[in-house]
């Protein structure tokens, strides 16, 4: 790592060993408000603690669920509220702080429309979209209370659970998982697939 991530990532382990569980609702909702607080230490980071027994891993689960759902219901709400013109001009006002810029927005904006509802459960585990999907589900008024809430919680729920296995499986070299993150962002969403595909089949072939 560089310094200056170095920094933040020592920052984000001291607010998870000083918090507990309420930090870990933070530094998600912020990774997912696309702030420098990132997701591959986060994570990993927590589901080490897990390994060495001082977190639950259902409890770390729901914490980091939250935080994604909490920047998720915001950023639905920026959605909601200012649209797409004026959401345009603000995010090309800030793109030089490498937050989010236009060509963000267009994708998440392109894919919703391609995919619909769905679109919502399907970008919380893509790479280069993730809560940002929620911005245009609220400019179209996606019903909060129903599929934009559910598929958020089970997106986020499954995309958060891959890295928190990660952290555990890996202990002590959890911080693999940040150096092989271009790797792990596109093999998550394959993982998570196969386990859907996984548990279809088992369920069908129990009914049999």
């Amino acid at each position: 790592m560089g310094h200056t991530v170095g920094d933040v990532a020592h920052w984000i382990q001291e607010v998870i060993h000083s918090f507990g569980y309420l930090g870990l609702v933070v530094l998600v909702a912020l990774s997912n408000l696309f702030l420098p607080v990132y997701t591959e230490v986060v994570l990993p980071f927590a589901g080490f603690l897990v390994g060495r027994g001082r977190f639950s891993f259902p409890l770390v689960l729901l914490a980091a669920t939250t935080g994604s759902v909490a920047a998720s219901l915001l950023l639905y709400y920026v959605g909601l509220k200012v649209g797409e013109h004026r959401l345009r001009r603000l995010v090309k006002r800030v793109e030089r702080f490498k937050i989010v810029t236009v060509s963000d927005l267009d994708r998440a904006g392109k894919f919703f429309e391609r995919h619909g509802g769905k679109a919502v459960l399907i970008g919380q585990i893509m790479p280069n979209v993730g809560a940002l999907i929620s911005v245009p589900a609220g400019m179209k008024r996606m019903p909060v209370f129903g599929r934009f809430l559910g598929f958020t919680v089970l997106g986020g729920a499954l995309w958060n659970g891959v890295f928190i296995a990660l952290g555990w499986a890996l202990g002590a070299r959890w911080e693999l998982v940040e150096e092989y993150m271009p790797i792990v962002e596109w093999t998550a969403p394959i993982l998570i697939l196969a386990g859907v595909i996984f548990l279809i089949w088992r369920r069908w072939n129990t009914r049999g």
